[in-house]
């Protein structure tokens, strides 16, 4: 999971040596993937009205449902 939205995140941005995935989990079978970026990239990366996070985070509910979690995507 985090591979992809690290390969998805680079492809999109200006600056893809600023991308910083990292992936948490809990006791209660869910996976928190954190994305942050160069503050300039940020507007890229939420797109317009949030469609490419929305995009990025249905991408990862498809893979975090084949591997049976639940996950959720944070932009910081």
């Amino acid at each position: 999971m985090k591979d992809l939205i690290e390969y998805i995140a680079k492809s999109i941005v200006t600056l893809p040596e600023e991308v910083r995935v990292t992936e948490e989990s809990d006791d209660k079978n869910r996976v928190i993937v954190k994305l942050e970026v160069a503050a300039t990239d940020k507007g890229r990366i939420i797109g317009r009205q949030g469609r490419v996070a929305e995009a990025m985070r249905t991408l990862l509910r498809v893979v975090g449902t084949k591997e049976g979690v639940r996950t959720r995507l944070e932009i910081l």
